[in-house]
């Protein structure tokens, strides 16, 4: 058999122009199947049999569901000073702008969002970062002008560091304006906004949940554009607790054990951390 394929190959008029310029044929499936053909060669088989079976073998090596996924470097590049104009004008003037330090999250050198302050590390591999963007603020009427950018802050998103997938996390009644996020492993504590503006929650939200494992409302707090930004809540461990204390209302406790939340004992909880 090896003699017919080298007298065929003789025979071919063109090949000296196909030796001179194999390399751009030489592909790894085209290696993998001359490999294959000639182990199972040896064992026997005849050339057509291992030539099919090669194939089949490459096919199912390099199929999307059983080939390994590329990885992808994931960096954060420098911050840069950015205008953010409030558009409710909570906490403070609506005129007068905030200025944010933002900074580009790069996935293979190119970037891929943008963010704000530090991320937390959720696992070795993911961690979680609050988003940043800029919206077109033109009007109407103003389209022969160059469009006018505004950068918003947003929710927050899940990175893989492995394969550079970006996901949202899914955060209720998260406020961007209003809430502050405060991580432990996977839940983050923070106090949620009714959309009409007049309810304040306790929240604690856990990754891959659709509903907050605890929402409770802080009575004595509502939204005005007097009211001063709800303090980030405070996390404990052993057992992990969490602590909400927002202007107006009382300081209230809640032990967080799996996907439950139970309310704890002001008196037991100053106890614990005796």
């Amino acid at each position: 058999m090896r003699r017919k394929l080298a007298a065929t190959f003789e025979s071919v008029p063109f090949r000296n122009v196909i030796l001179r310029d194999t390399t751009r044929f030489v592909t790894p499936e085209l290696v993998s199947r001359v490999a294959l053909c000639i182990v199972w060669q040896d064992m026997g088989l005849p050339f057509r049999s291992a030539l099919t079976i090669g194939a089949i073998g490459v096919a199912i090596c390099t199929h999307p569901a059983i080939a390994a996924s590329k990885s992808h470097v994931v960096t954060l590049g420098k911050s840069i000073t950015v205008q953010w104009l409030p558009e409710t004008g909570r906490g403070g003037n609506q005129d007068k702008p905030v200025t944010l330090k933002v900074r580009p999250l790069l996935l293979d050198g190119h970037i891929k969002e943008f963010m704000l302050g530090s991320p937390h590390d959720v696992t070795d591999r993911l961690f979680a970062v609050r988003r940043a963007f800029r919206v077109n603020d033109t009007l109407p009427q103003e389209t022969a002008s160059p469009p006018h950018w505004e950068w918003q802050q947003g929710g927050w998103i899940l990175v893989d560091r492995v394969t550079g997938h970006v996901s949202a996390v899914n955060l209720p009644e998260f406020d961007a304006e209003y809430s502050t996020v405060s991580w432990y492993r996977d839940y983050a504590a923070y106090c949620g906004v009714s959309e009409d503006g007049t309810k304040v929650f306790a929240v604690v939200a856990e990754i891959g949940r659709r509903r907050a494992i605890l929402r409770k409302e802080l009575q004595g707090k509502s939204i005005d554009e007097n009211a001063a930004l709800c303090a980030a809540p405070s996390w404990q461990r052993l057992p992990p607790r969490v602590s909400f204390e927002a202007a107006g209302s009382v300081r209230q406790s809640f032990v967080v054990r799996g996907h439950a939340v139970d309310l704890l004992d002001e008196s037991e909880d100053e106890a614990g951390t005796k």
